[in-house]
C-alpha cells in the first residue's frame, strides 16, 4: 500500500473513532457526564448500593412513592402522608429501595451495634439496679440487637432480638419498597 494510502486509511479510522478533528488536530476527549435521577427506583436499580443518596439522584428528598411504599409496609395506613415523608430515609440495597421511619427513636442510619461486650452505660446501671429484668434502651443504645438485663450487678445479654442486614442495619426497622 503506498504512504498516502495508508495515511487516508488511518486518518479515517482516527475520525471513526473520533481521535481527531478533520483538521488533523487532536479532538478533547469528552468525559460523559454521569446519569442524575430523580425516580428513587431507577436510581437504586442505576447504583445498586449506597447507604444514602449521592449526587446522582436529584430528586425529592423523600420521594412521595417511597413514603406511600413505607406507609403500606408499616401497615399504617392513618399515618399522615407529611408525616413519613418528614420522618423517614430511604437509601438502595442490591438494587432495591429500602425505606426506615424514623417515628419513635429508631437509630435509622445507625449500623447495627452487635458488640457483646457491657459497655460502662450498662454496668453503671447494673450497679444501681442489680436485678434489673431490663436494661432500657436508653441506656444499652437504640442500636443493639440484644436484650440486656441485670443478673446480681452484672450485665447479661438475655437474647439477639435483631439482625443487621447485608449492609449493617437493623434489619426490623428497613422496609424493602417495591415500585408501584
Amino acid at each position: 500500500m503506498n504512504r498516502g494510502r495508508h495515511m487516508q486509511l488511518c486518518v479515517l479510522v482516527l475520525l471513526a473513532a473520533g481521535l481527531v478533528s478533520c483538521a488533523g488536530a487532536p479532538v478533547a476527549s469528552v468525559t460523559p457526564t454521569p446519569a442524575t435521577f430523580t425516580d428513587p427506583f431507577a436510581y437504586c436499580a442505576s447504583v445498586g448500593t449506597v447507604d444514602t443518596p449521592d449526587e446522582r439522584y436529584a430528586g425529592e428528598k423523600m420521594p412521595e412513592a417511597v413514603a406511600k411504599g413505607l406507609q403500606e409496609a408499616l401497615n399504617a395506613p392513618d399515618t399522615p402522608m407529611d408525616v413519613l415523608i418528614n420522618g423517614s430515609v430511604w437509601r438502595c440495597m442490591d438494587s432495591s429501595v429500602y425505606a426506615c421511619f424514623v417515628g419513635a427513636n429508631l437509630p435509622c442510619e445507625a449500623k447495627a451495634d452487635t458488640d457483646r461486650t457491657p459497655t460502662q452505660e450498662e454496668k453503671d446501671f447494673c450497679a444501681a439496679n442489680p436485678n434489673s429484668d431490663f436494661i432500657p434502651m436508653v441506656v444499652t443504645g437504640r442500636e443493639t440487637v440484644y436484650e440486656w438485663r441485670c443478673t446480681s450487678g452484672v450485665p447479661e445479654i438475655v437474647r439477639q432480638f435483631d439482625e443487621p442486614d447485608a449492609r449493617g442495619f437493623l434489619s426490623s426497622i428497613w422496609y424493602e419498597i417495591g415500585q408501584e
